[in-house]
């Protein structure tokens, strides 16, 4: 039987440092690793001599779900996975749902998809910024993002009944479609918006104590960040010009998404080349910016039509209203939710991604043709980030792995299959 690493804090010799090392347990139970994440890290001094990050400490077998639960049903898992943006993993489970099932979603339902796509990835960039200042000691500009945010709660409250855990969206669509007064609220916040981030913004870019800590802290060389699999803000921080919003378009992003011609919308993607934590932060500053500017081509802009795919697919629950006044809504909706005959996806595999707040969430599906996919997996941008977290912190003192972990923006629950 393999004997486990010593963990207790004790003192080691080594030669190469010409002194005492400390090993120290860096979390779980310190507030910047959110009760979830653990480092044992190798001192000399307050330096960080080695670092070996630990997860499994909210290990919930999401994956295994996903194949005992039908395409629809494990929509609900997906919110529990990146839980500070969760619409955002609805959208990408359900892409990959699409295309295993061939399905090419209404104009409508790409345009509100895009809207929800904007709004989460505002939503995760404003709780990193917040929490990655107040873990360095600035707690007003973690009240300034936060009070934000909860205005992204009212309006994904608005349109499905929840605010945190979601699960809006199905197989071919959504849940319900928006209020018709949605478009004009997420206007409204949109318009207000730019006031408080720039109060946040004032409190924290110039602010010399915030420079001082994070400028050239866990600096991450281009080449580094490629052979790493770094994707999202923290591969754009380092010069990485990749966004799959550009590089494989879809819904919105993609030209002559509704059939007709139009445009894909427009924005830029931020770009900096210092790679370390002053960069990171103002990546994500800036794409909050973009994501407002995308918002705004298409919220005015939402097509009529259904936000679903014709019921004869047989692959989307029918409208409610089918349901509970017609014999056939409600065999349709009999046959999907209580029996095995619910999906009939072809015997094959698909993977598909979107560019989510941290980078790439991609899920690869394996169907045998039964109801729910033999194979589900996950590619977690935060389990992909996390695991070169101590070649951003060896060589800097204790207090800078408060800063480099605040950066990485790593989500407890992507890391743990």
């Amino acid at each position: 039987m393999a004997t486990l690493p010593d963990i207790q804090p004790t003192r080691l010799e080594r030669e190469d440092v010409g002194g005492d090392l400390w090993t120290l347990n860096f979390g779980p139970q310190h507030p910047a690793t959110h009760t979830t994440l653990r480092l044992v890290l190798e001192l000399d001094g307050e330096t960080v001599m080695s670092c070996v990050p630990h997860i499994g400490y909210l290990h919930s077998g999401f994956e295994k779900l996903g194949e005992h639960l039908n395409y629809n049903q494990y929509v609900v898992v997906t919110d529990r996975m990146n839980y500070i943006s969760p619409i955002s993993n609805n959208l990408a489970w359900h892409t990959a749902c699409e295309k295993l099932f061939g399905i090419e979603l209404t104009p409508r339902c790409k345009v509100i998809r895009t809207i929800l796509a904007e709004l989460g990835r505002i939503q995760d960039h404003l709780l990193c910024l917040g929490t990655a200042g107040l873990d360095l000691g600035a707690f007003t500009s973690f009240l300034y993002a936060f009070n934000e945010r909860e205005h992204i709660y009212d309006l994904l409250e608005e349109i499905c009944g929840a605010r945190f855990t979601v699960s809006y969206t199905r197989v071919g669509g959504l849940m319900y479609d928006i209020t018709p007064e949605w478009p004009a609220h997420v206007k409204e916040f949109i318009k207000h918006l730019p006031k408080p981030l720039a109060d946040f913004e004032s409190l924290l870019t110039r602010n010399r104590i915030f420079v001082e800590r994070t400028k050239g802290i866990g600096v991450m060389t281009k080449e580094d960040a490629i052979s790493w699999s770094w994707t999202g803000p923290l591969a754009r921080s380092v010069g990485i010009q990749r966004d799959l919003r550009k590089d494989e378009p879809y819904w919105c992003y993609a030209d002559n998404w509704d059939g007709k011609g139009s445009s894909a919308v427009d924005f830029k993607v931020p770009i900096a080349h210092d790679g370390d934590v002053y960069a990171r932060y103002l990546v994500r500053l800036e794409e909050i910016r973009q994501s407002m500017h995308i918002i705004l081509q298409l919220v005015d802009n939402i097509p009529a039509g259904p936000v679903n795919v014709l019921p004869n697919e047989k692959a989307t629950l029918p409208d409610k209203r089918e349901v509970y006044f017609s014999i056939e809504g409600l065999i349709h909706h009999f046959e999907q939710i209580m029996t095995n005959r619910g999906f009939e996806p072809p015997i094959g595999e698909a993977y598909a991604a979107n560019e989510t707040a941290n980078g790439e969430l991609g899920f690869y599906l394996a169907s045998d043709g039964e109801n729910a996919p033999y194979r589900a997996r996950c590619r977690p941008p935060s389990f992909i980030n996390y695991q070169c977290f101590d070649k951003l912190v060896v060589g800097h003192s204790i207090s800078d792995v408060v800063a480099v972990l605040g950066s990485l923006n790593v989500i407890a629950a992507e890391l743990d299959r």
